[in-house]
């Protein structure tokens, strides 16, 4: 830590006074300057002391003295005495009192010299103990990295050394590291430095912490945000540039990890293409811990082919493995399993297209494929979000019936249903609608319409009871979807 200037003071054998702007004693001491100019600003960096005995001063030019040393930011003055002056100007003394500037008296027998060697010693034992702390971060960080911790271990002692909080974003913006996890929300208040940030580093303030923002050395764009409520030392900022290296190097090893593995769910897609299903289920089960129950749902997305890759990162940071199996072929993102995570990830993302083919055993995955892919060709085809093969192929089935016979006949069905709608009696054409989707499933169904399952269960009597139809009848059933097909828009 710097040597301070209320430090400096109480150094005994230096006989220093204080004689004005005691408030100011805790500026630290970056290096002496001894000189009688009396303006000295060209020569000064900002935070020295700085000692003279007052050779070219007196009661009249004291004071613009005292300013133009303010202008120059030194961290104090040191006056001798006994020279030049037997006391300090009195004008002096006011005046840094007035501005804040604390001011040393230095008495006849202490030299300049002896200060400017405490304050030199002082400096070097602050640059040792910087240089020991940041080679003893460096060495945690680095075990960290190697260790089983990962980014996120690196990413929580990263946060300890500097006595702060840290954030690790994607190239989106998303936490995907936080520590502590109270910290995530301070990505809210970056978001349009995150904007901003090109490469480098930016500093910035998230409350009332000061926030440096490094990206990293990556193909895909990640930042590294650290907050402290004081500036980084030299120390700090050494050690954040090591944390920055480390994660660069572990995140591009996890891309070339996660390159490999979805490679080998390409290669998992195939053999289920090819029918060893068997094989490919025990593989699942070894890497990923389980795999989908069966049947299967089958998923097939496509799209442009970032839209595509956004849609796999996601899938492997946010599903888990042993409910959904996802895999890429071709120009498709195929999932099987609990594929409504998919689904709204696919929504979420934006630009893809879906295809939804019914659930299927192992051995029909093959077919399960094919009438997913189609299904999501034709739902790009209509621009639209998702498609599911069974309303697919019912609307191929349409293009052979006779429109008009058609329409007439959904007419007559289905006109019951809307004269009871119309009264606000119920909504018995929508809700069969739902139920027959859900394949006569109440619980699934009334959950889709948000009524209660014996509402619903009430509703299709009262559907029977006007069409005076059997709607255990898998005919009948059918008849029902027709009609509905026919004339969606008036559903």
């Amino acid at each position: 830590m710097a040597l301070t200037l209320r430090a400096l003071a109480a150094e005994r054998p230096l006989g220093l006074r204080v004689r004005a702007a005691e408030s100011g004693l805790d500026r630290p001491i970056g290096w002496v300057h001894p000189t009688e100019l009396t303006d000295p600003q060209a020569f000064l960096e900002g935070g020295e002391l700085l000692l003279t005995t007052g050779l070219a001063l007196d009661e009249t030019t004291s004071p613009a003295y005292l300013r133009r040393l303010v202008d120059a930011g030194v961290a104090g003055l040191g006056f001798g005495v006994g020279l030049s002056h037997e006391t300090i100007p009195r004008s002096l003394v006011e005046t840094a009192e007035e501005v804040g500037l604390p001011v040393l008296e230095v008495p006849r027998k202490t030299p300049f010299i002896a200060i400017t060697r405490a304050v030199s010693r002082a400096v070097a034992a602050d640059e040792y103990a910087s240089l020991v702390r940041t080679g003893k971060g460096q060495q945690e960080l680095t075990r960290t990295a190697v260790g089983k911790g990962g980014p996120g271990g690196v990413v929580r002692k990263l946060a300890k050394l500097v006595d702060g909080w840290v954030l690790l974003l994607d190239s989106a913006g998303a936490v995907t590291e936080a520590s502590p996890a109270s910290a995530r929300h301070f990505a809210d208040e970056m978001r349009e430095d995150l904007v901003r940030l090109r490469a480098g580093t930016l500093v910035t303030v998230a409350g009332e912490d000061e926030v440096v923002l490094q990206t990293l050395d990556t193909r895909a764009r990640g930042v590294l945000a650290v907050g402290t409520r004081e500036p980084l030392d030299a120390a700090g900022q050494h050690i954040v540039n090591t944390a920055v290296s480390l994660l660069s190097l572990a995140l591009e090893q996890n891309r070339e990890h996660s390159g490999a593995l979805r490679r080998l769910r390409s290669g998992l897609c195939e053999l289920l293409a090819a029918g060893h299903t068997e094989l490919a289920t025990r593989t699942m089960k070894t890497l990923w811990g389980g795999a989908p129950e069966v049947p299967w749902p089958v998923l097939a997305v496509t799209g442009p082919a970032g839209a595509r890759r956004s849609l796999a990162d996601a899938l492997d940071a946010e599903v888990a493995g042993e409910k959904v199996f996802f895999g890429e072929s071709g120009a498709f993102v195929l999932a099987l399993g609990e594929v409504e995570a998919v689904i709204r990830l696919v929504s979420r993302i934006g630009g893809l297209h879906a295809g939804l083919a019914e659930p299927v055993s192992t051995v029909d995955f093959p077919t399960g494929l094919r009438q997913a892919k189609q299904a999501a060709e034709a739902a790009k085809a209509e621009r639209t979000e998702l498609v599911r093969f069974a309303e697919h192929a019912g609307r191929g089935f349409l293009e052979l019936v006779d429109s008009q016979a058609a329409q007439a006949f959904a007419d007559s069905l289905l006109a019951p249903l809307r004269q009871h709608d119309e009264t606000g009696r119920g909504e018995l054409v929508a809700s069969l609608k739902c139920w027959l989707e859900h394949h006569g499933h109440w619980d699934l169904a009334s959950a889709r319409l948000g009524v209660h399952r014996h509402t619903l269960r009430n509703r299709m009597r009262k559907v029977a009871d006007l069409t005076g139809r059997d709607l255990d009848s898998p005919g009948v059933r059918a008849e029902f979807w027709l009609a509905l097909q026919v004339s969606p828009q008036r559903t």
